[in-house]
């Protein structure tokens, strides 16, 4: 049997208790299967990372969806061409 080193139950640096165990059974975790939904969620999920200075201007998911919703239709609109 393992001696336990480290101390479980409150910390200093975290200021609650460690909830987690020691050791885990791992034959009571068999079937997992690693990745199972990974494709499901890759399609599901759109992340877009903004620049600093852009998501200044943008307080919350909504207001950068409106703006860019307002965008639609001019990117739609065919160029003029300036001669």
């Amino acid at each position: 049997m393992k001696k336990k080193t480290e101390k479980r139950g409150y910390t200093e640096k975290r200021g609650y208790k460690d909830e987690l165990r020691g050791e885990y059974d791992l034959a009571k975790l068999k079937g997992g299967v690693r990745g199972k939904y990974a494709t499901r969620y890759r399609a599901g999920t759109n992340l877009v990372l903004l620049s600093p200075d852009v998501a200044e201007y943008f307080p919350d998911e909504k207001a950068v969806n409106t703006a860019l919703r307002a965008l639609i239709p001019v990117t739609k609109r065919p160029l003029k061409r300036v001669r």
